[in-house]
């Protein structure tokens, strides 16, 4: 079993002995540190709100109970969104004038995982410090909870998606008309999570009447790996080209990870995504685009082709954020899928995502498979190095890049070697007990084989 505390939040499988996995003891251990720390940073006696939702994992219902019902015990009032989207709790934050949030997902983790992912008053992942005082108080248990007279009370709002989508109609990027009149068919994989009564709501308002919908049913029985990747998502690629569809909607099972399938049921490319929705808003106006050190290039050259600057920051959406409020960005995220548009939110928004992307399509006039071609053409390998314990993974990275001390290195965030047409990009995740190794190249064979070379050369590097 596997417990993953960070400064993020806490993440682990469900079952098994406390401290070993994420049980009902080490749920309730970390949402009270997270209530104490909230009380701390408030003025004393202030009567706090925390609003929680989660995706539809099985596990979901038990760990948000346990959490809402340590919040009240702590004289913390909650507001639970119930089945809802990551994005949607980050918004609701500050538009119910919360003090904080928690979100119960495990992203793109399988069924067995969930986490608590905390939120700051203003609806963003709380930031290194935060988290690190969080993770203090859990390990100490330094934590007072209320008496009788002064315990919290939980309610429940069933709105918060339906008001998400009204925000992103009001936008005035968002073009509702021009949508409707390109009369699009959408289809859809939901993973069976909370997409599944988030997107199709949202097409209907934007004017997509004819929606293809696999897999949403909000059961949180994952009938595929819920990673979206294009080797899980077969049933998809299929689907689009056999129903006629102009595309396809691909998201994770909270919502905050885009992937869009041509009409011709190939990929469009997980990172360009981003680059798509990037090229829409910077041809409207010029600025700054942000994405991590594990995003691909083809984002910097849509930046040049539209008069615009780019920057990059570490991997994390607190770290992306971070940059993007440094550099007054009007646009950044992750390549995974992530779009962060400031002008609704400071968090990855798969829903925004979705109508920018409609709104650029409608206006382009051209197929999806068309559009991606009119972008850079660059391919990456994303692999994974599980890890042992005795691995010393700092020890690999620090050996790594001094292998290739001659080339462009970067250590912001483990190791990035930048080639000529190509870069590598290897770090320990946060989530996960891995390596992730991540390439890109001109080529889906080159990337595939200098991830296999850095894959085998970490082994190397390991062994020495």
């Amino acid at each position: 079993m596997t417990l993953i505390k960070s400064i993020s939040g806490i993440r682990g499988t469900i079952g098994g002995a406390p401290g070993d996995a994420l049980t009902p003891v080490d749920a309730v251990q970390f949402a009270a540190a997270y209530g104490t720390w909230l009380q701390r940073r408030n003025n004393a006696g202030a009567h706090l709100k925390v609003m929680i939702g989660r995706d539809a994992r099985p596990s979901g219902e038990m760990v948000s109970n346990l959490v809402s019902s340590t919040l009240v015990g702590l004289g913390i009032d909650v507001v639970d969104l119930g089945l809802s989207t990551t994005p949607t709790v980050e918004m609701m934050v500050p538009e119910f004038g919360a003090d904080g949030g928690i979100i119960l997902t495990a992203s793109h983790n399988p069924i067995n995982w969930n986490a608590l992912k905390l939120l700051n008053e203003k609806g963003e992942f709380v930031n290194a410090e935060d988290g690190a005082q969080i993770l203090k108080i859990a390990e100490e248990a330094d934590m007072n909870f209320a008496e009788v007279e002064k315990l919290g009370k939980l309610t429940t709002y069933e709105h918060a998606i339906s008001d998400h989508i009204k925000m992103i109609l009001d936008l005035d990027e968002v073009d509702v008309d021009a949508i409707k009149a390109a009369n699009f068919k959408v289809a859809i994989d939901a993973v069976n999570s909370t997409g599944g009564i988030s997107i199709p709501p949202l097409l209907k308002a934007l004017g997509v009447n004819d929606v293809v919908e696999l897999y949403c049913e909000p059961t949180g029985i994952f009938p595929h790996n819920p990673e979206p990747l294009e080797k899980h998502l077969q049933d998809i690629m299929k689907a689009v080209p056999e129903s006629g569809a102009d595309f396809g909607v691909v998201v994770d099972p909270d919502v905050d990870r885009l992937a869009l399938i041509s009409e011709d049921g190939s990929m469009f490319g997980e990172e360009y995504t981003l680059v798509a929705v990037a090229d829409y808003l910077l041809e409207r106006t010029n600025g700054h685009a942000v994405s991590n050190l594990s995003s691909s290039r083809a984002l910097r050259d849509i930046c040049d082709k539209h008069n615009s600057t780019y920057s990059a920051s570490a991997v994390g959406e607190v770290n992306v954020v971070t940059e993007m409020k440094a550099k007054d960005a009007v646009i950044g995220g992750e390549g995974n899928g992530g779009i962060i548009f400031p002008k609704l939110h400071y968090g990855r928004d798969s829903l925004v995502g979705i109508a920018l992307f409609l709104t650029h399509l409608a206006n382009k006039k051209m197929k999806v498979s068309e559009l991606r071609a009119s972008y850079p053409d660059y391919f990456m390998a994303k692999e994974k190095i599980q890890l042992t314990p005795e691995l010393d993974v700092d020890a690999i990275l620090e050996k790594a890049a001094a292998a290739y001390q001659n080339e462009d290195v970067s250590t912001i965030d483990g190791v990035k070697i930048n080639f000529a047409k190509s870069w590598v990009h290897l770090r320990k995740s946060n989530t996960e007990p891995i390596i992730r190794v991540y390439t890109e190249a001109p080529s889906k064979s080159e990337a595939d084989e200098l991830a296999q070379r850095f894959i085998g050369e970490l082994g190397e590097f390991a062994k020495s």
